[in-house]
């Protein structure tokens, strides 16, 4: 409960001063130094160091194991970068609580380096900001991609899956992103009728809505998952034993026997970052619904 809690309360505001904080030192030190530098260079290290010392902090936090119960949902998710020693890659996780539903929000960066995990922090800011009042996931989608536009390169781009829980059913929009797991007598792949480009690619939000049931559980993840390979260069199946993984009787016991099928795939450290979030309805609600504002929007498309 305290990672959901936290996410909660304090959003993406400390990683996404931090972020910003490690860019400016590392481009503080790409800049020629001046006759008079020599006292700003030992400044610069004391930073560094800082810095340092605060971002071990903050990755220690992020490989923690992140469970909770929001609003009559049950999350499990986990997070790995790729990098050694990262503390934030390119991929990002984020939940927050509406009057429509929970909302989830995970995506994937491109690249790898301090620029993506600042557009990642900024992705997960703008969510925080406007998740809970937004009142449909396809006006909060246009809203994420008007935000990273500017900040995008010719060639960056974000992917995105935005999942809303409802009773009976969960909404997705999928902005270019792996399609999300059902999870129950079989393995089902939630992929959406037309593909749409990732966030950033000015992507036209086409809302889903798929039945879970209380004994159904939703898998979010990022490509780091299926694109793993094995020493032979095969991806990760999602086979029979994903399935049998996912269904153990709690999520975290689910995520854990998941992450252990990953290594045993690949015999060798992950090459790519790896978010999961695994979700369960049909908990008891541990945080109070936020009253409702107004109606939701209309939906155009029936449960399946």
């Amino acid at each position: 409960m305290e990672f959901i809690g936290a996410l909660l309360e304090y959003g993406s505001g400390f990683l996404t001063g931090l972020v910003c904080g490690v860019l400016a030192l590392r481009r503080s030190r790409t800049t020629p130094p001046t006759p008079h530098a020599h006292d700003d260079h030992d400044a610069h290290d004391t930073r560094g160091a800082a810095l340092a010392a605060i971002a071990h902090a903050a990755q220690r936090a992020l490989l923690e194991p992140l469970s909770g119960e929001l609003n009559g949902v049950a999350l499990a998710g986990r997070y790995r970068p790729a990098t050694e020693n990262a503390v934030i890659g390119g991929d990002l996780l984020n939940v927050a609580n509406s009057p429509y539903g929970p909302r989830v929000l995970i995506g994937d960066v491109r690249g790898h380096d301090l620029e993506a995990a600042r557009l990642a922090t900024l992705t997960i800011g703008c969510f925080r900001e406007h998740a809970s009042t937004m009142p449909d996931l396809a006006q909060l989608t246009r809203t994420l991609d008007a935000r990273l536009a500017p900040e995008l390169d010719s060639e960056g781009f974000v992917t995105a899956l935005l999942a809303e829980f409802a009773p009976g059913e969960v909404r997705l929009v999928n902005c270019g992103h792996p399609a999300p797991l059902r999870i129950g007598a079989r393995l089902e792949q939630l992929a959406p009728d037309e593909p749409g480009p990732p966030l950033g690619l000015q992507p036209v939000p086409r809302p889903q809505r798929v039945r879970l049931g209380a004994n159904e559980r939703l898998l979010l993840y990022t490509d780091g998952l299926i694109e793993a390979l094995d020493p032979g260069g095969d991806p990760f199946p999602l086979d029979e034993r994903v399935r049998e993984a996912l269904t153990r009787p709690t999520l975290d016991d689910a995520v854990e026997a998941l992450q252990s099928l990953l290594t045993a795939h690949t015999a060798a450290p992950l090459r790519d970052d790896l978010a999961l979030m695994l979700c369960q309805p049909g908990v008891p609600a541990l945080v109070p619904s936020v009253p409702a504002a107004r109606k939701p929007g209309e939906r155009t498309n029936e449960p399946s």
